[in-house]
């Protein structure tokens, strides 16, 4: 057979045979084309990015300042320079995102707590002035408040129903403007394990418990801002991580969503949190001793006349079982805490001398809570220390006026904090509330006044003047 080549004239007279032109041709090259950069196109869009632009609109970046006193220079004076100690500013920087269009922001207690001034900057870098609401140390959760309206909102899931292995997403500032912009950044990992108790110290004074494990990397700046799951919903609060060296190394940890809605509700409420309470000291197992996480959470002191006496449990007694939650030891028990609500009934399952039995037990406010408040120079609210009130905070004096709330501008000046126990003014010692508040009146602008303190079991004096 003989072969010879076709012209480019047959060869367009063999297209037009099948009815095809080179113009027709062109244009399905161009639709071909077309069809595969849609295809590619498609191909860079995941999960992950569809997550990410559902969320991260209501990502912000939360700053603040802390004024804090300097010491006097003792040099100084001994050269003769009488400078009086001065004020430096300290700035932070953390992440948060937006749960209400009026301007409702979680983020980190510890990103904010002693802070002088908070401010907010959206993800365009429009900044406002916030309020801080309300915060919860032992969860390590605030709320904050902008004066903003038809903000773009995080849609929040829950943390009830995780798999370990699916998608986690964290989003945030790390290293805030460092970076050069407002606009947060994207880490991505998976759930990692989940009821994770922290037994290490962490940063903040939060208690870390039943937390959600990523290795997504948070870096600083990353705390407060939300952990998403891969439909686009936050899940958990980017709070803490493990690290030997400073950095991310796959350890990060976040507060579950559902107890960060609570705590949120709460604060939005009444400001604050109401601490669920039973009246029982449980035995946290040590850290290196595995056999100590396991086996139940036993009971080290029960507190006189708390729900928990009234139920009839006792010291010795080891929880297995709370609600439908499994206690396996004193850190598991400390999570499930956090999880019930002042007044409900809660069923705990509990071990006695090798039998185990049901008992019902009603959950309280802390004793404090409850107890009158004496409000003294309308700056400090002081409570009678009672025995229950002793049994739990640990306190060594047997009588005293336990301070409930004081204000900012009174510790900073006086070092006075929430907690502390006022055992006496000058040289007379306090039985009662009522009694500590009338000699802290009656000693009004009369001269210097010396109070002793216990805290953490240690005696502190307390020097200063009421003008």
């Amino acid at each position: 057979m003989s072969m010879r080549r076709l012209t480019p004239f047959c060869f367009a007279l063999l297209l037009a045979c099948e009815g095809a032109s080179p113009a027709n041709t062109a244009a399905q090259g161009v639709t071909v084309r077309r069809d595969a950069n849609a295809q590619i196109a498609q191909s860079r869009r995941s999960a992950i990015t569809d997550a990410v632009a559902r969320v991260s609109p209501a990502v912000v970046t939360v700053q603040t300042e802390t004024v804090f006193r300097t010491p006097v220079d003792p040099f100084a004076f001994f050269f003769g320079q009488n400078q009086p100690g001065g004020t430096q500013t300290r700035s932070g920087i953390g992440s948060g995102f937006i749960t209400q269009p009026n301007g409702v922001v979680v983020t980190n207690a510890h990103v904010v707590s002693g802070a002088s001034n908070v401010s907010v900057a959206l993800r365009d870098g429009t900044t406002y002035p916030a309020k801080v609401v309300g915060i919860d140390e032992m969860n390590d959760l605030a709320v904050l408040k902008i004066d903003a309206k038809g903000l773009p909102v995080a849609p929040l899931g829950t943390s009830r129903d995780l798999m370990i292995g699916e998608w986690a997403i964290a989003i945030g500032n790390p290293y805030g403007f460092l970076l050069g912009n407002s606009e947060p950044s994207v880490t991505a990992g998976v759930i990692s394990a989940t009821g994770r108790n922290l037994m290490g110290q962490s940063e903040g004074q939060g208690v870390y418990v039943d937390m959600i494990q990523t290795d997504a990397s948070i870096n600083p700046g990353n705390s407060g801002g939300p952990l998403v799951n891969a439909a686009g919903e936050v899940i958990g609060v980017n709070s803490s991580i493990y690290t030997p060296t400073g950095g991310s190394i796959g350890l990060g940890f976040a507060i579950p969503i559902d107890r960060a809605k609570r705590v949120t509700e709460d604060l939005l409420a009444h400001g604050t949190v109401r601490r669920p309470w039973i009246g029982v000291k449980i035995a946290l197992p040590e850290q290196n001793n595995r056999d100590a996480l396991r086996g139940g959470a036993a009971i080290r002191s029960v507190t006189p006349g708390s729900p928990a006496a009234t139920a009839g449990l006792a010291p010795g007694d080891v929880i297995v079982q709370s609600r439908d939650r499994v206690v396996r030891n004193g850190y598991d028990w400390e999570a499930e805490l956090l999880e019930m609500r002042v007044g409900e009934n809660a069923d705990l399952r509990v071990r006695r001398g090798g039998r185990e039995r049901t008992v019902q037990v009603r959950v309280s406010d802390l004793p404090e809570v409850s107890a009158q408040k004496v409000a003294v120079l309308k700056e400090i609210e002081l409570v009678t220390l009672t025995p229950a009130i002793r049994a739990e905070r640990g306190v060594r004096s047997g009588a005293g006026a336990v301070v409930f709330k004081v204000s900012q501008r009174v510790t900073e000046e006086l070092g006075l904090q929430a907690g502390d126990v006022i055992v006496q003014v000058n040289r007379t010692a306090v039985t009662d509330a009522q009694q500590a508040g009338r000699l802290l009146e009656s000693l009004t602008g009369r001269g210097p006044i010396r109070m002793i303190i216990e805290r953490n079991g240690f005696l502190y004096p307390v020097d200063f003047q009421i003008r």
